[in-house]
């Protein structure tokens, strides 16, 4: 088996994560949020040793940065050759926009 590499997550990531919890608390369903931003986690595991398994971002046509889709969710990482870098889980309809700080 292929060794592994490590995870990190941008603040925006964590953003957005804490944004999905809030957002179905607020709908008085957070058991569905905490099990949607499990199965994004679980996710985003995968690329430690499978860092290449996302689809390029179609809006930006970069090799390093993919996505992994979790409908209704997109996980946007950038895929370098020591590491993986999460900068956004949004909404899959949202087109991506990264700010500079990611």
């Amino acid at each position: 088996m292929a060794g592994t590499i490590p995870i990190t997550f941008a603040e925006s990531a964590v953003q957005d994560l804490e944004d999905i919890l809030a957002y179905y608390a607020d709908q008085a369903k957070p058991q569905v949020g905490s099990r949607l931003v499990a199965e994004i986690i679980a996710d985003v595991e995968l690329l430690s040793s499978q860092p290449r398994m996302g689809r390029m971002v179609p809006e930006f046509e970069q090799d390093f940065l993919l996505e992994l889709i979790r409908p209704p969710f997109r996980i946007v990482y950038r895929a370098d050759r020591d590491q993986v870098r999460v900068v956004r889980v949004w909404r899959s309809e949202r087109l991506l926009k990264l700010s500079q700080g990611d």
